[in-house]
Parts: C-alpha cells; structure tokens; sequence
C-alpha cells in the first residue's frame, strides 16, 4: 500500500488545528440589495480584516472560499481583478489574499459542496473551523451546517458576518448558535494559535 503524502505536495506545508474560512468576501457585490448589503460589510471586514491579521501572525491557515460567478475558466487571482474593479472594490480593498493564503472556488452556497475544502481541512489537520464573510443567513449558514454535520468545532464571530438587513444576521446567528452549537462570541475574544 503506498504511504500517504503528507503536505499535498506542498501545498499545505503546515498543520494547525485551527482554520480560519472567509466566505465571499472577495464578491463583486452585483446584485438586487448589494447596496443594502455593503452598508454592513465594510464595518465587518475592517473587524475581518484585524483577525485575519491576528490570525497571520498565529500561524493560522486562512482559507479564502469564493463564489466563482459562473466564470468556471477562471481562476482566483482573475477574481480578485475583477472584483476590485466592481462595487465591492472596498471589501475587497480591505481583505485582499496573501501569497500563502489557500484558495477553494466553490459552485454553490456551502464551502464543501463539490470543493477541495474536506481533503485541505484533513491535511491541514483542522479541528476547528471560524467561519466568517458574507452572507450570514446564506453562504455562512450553509457552510457553519456542513461543518457541524463533520463534527467540525464551529466558531462563527458575530461581528465578522454580514448580511443584507441585521434582523437576517441576527437570526441566521441565533439558528447556528442554537442548532449548529456555533459560539458566535466576538472576534476580539477568539483565541487563536496553534496546539
């Protein structure tokens, strides 16, 4: 039986018990109620921003988990273009991807539905996942309920989600708090770092 390669050839040189998953933060925002909705995501991705930067500094995997807008040749750097050049430039501006970030395109509303992101999370070693972006009572939720259903840890920061009205956010935060067992304490309280 051949032996397991343990990094993906390289490309997850570490492991860390801890993920941190940003979810369509990097988006054009073209669509009915974007306008609504980047009201509230530029406050949260000024607070993303922060512990994306904590996260860095811990060492721990931030895995950037996008919407391909039905561009399947695309890639995710062509994704990155063409959002900066789109109304969700600010967003964007504020939470653009590092070299060493990984990247998972994904087809539908949940980060695991027909992605890499189970095969990348079980060479990472990840036991626990913050799952944070945009939106909260969609992507969000479908992503923290997937991860639940694969006894994943669920951390969902309150003040890292958005969406398009803050009775949806609200609501979609007490369902995964309650169902999903998500703590969805503040950003700022999260301990980050690697066992």
């Amino acid at each position: 039986m051949p032996k397991r390669n343990k990094d993906l050839h390289g490309s997850a040189p570490g492991t860390c018990d801890t993920a941190l998953l940003l979810i369509d933060v990097i988006n054009d925002l073209q669509f009915p109620e974007a306008e609504q909705l980047l009201e509230f995501a530029v406050p949260m991705a000024r607070r993303l921003q922060a512990l994306a930067r904590r996260a860095r500094r811990a060492g721990v995997p931030i895995i950037y988990i996008n919407d391909n807008f039905g561009r399947w040749q695309s890639n995710f750097a062509a994704i990155v273009e063409h959002c900066l050049k789109s109304p969700g430039k600010k967003v964007v501006d504020l939470l653009r991807p590092r070299r060493r970030d990984y990247f998972v395109l994904k087809p539908k509303h949940s980060a695991f539905f027909s992605t890499t992101l189970d095969v990348l999370l079980r060479y990472l070693g990840t036991e626990r996942l913050i799952i944070t972006g945009i939106a909260a009572n969609i992507c969000v939720l479908f992503t923290a309920n997937d991860a639940y259903m694969r006894d994943f840890e669920v951390l969902v920061p309150r003040d890292c989600v958005s969406s398009n009205t803050s009775e949806a956010n609200d609501y979609a935060l007490r369902q995964m708090q309650t169902i999903l067992k998500a703590d969805i304490r503040p950003s700022t309280e999260i301990k980050l770092g690697k066992k």
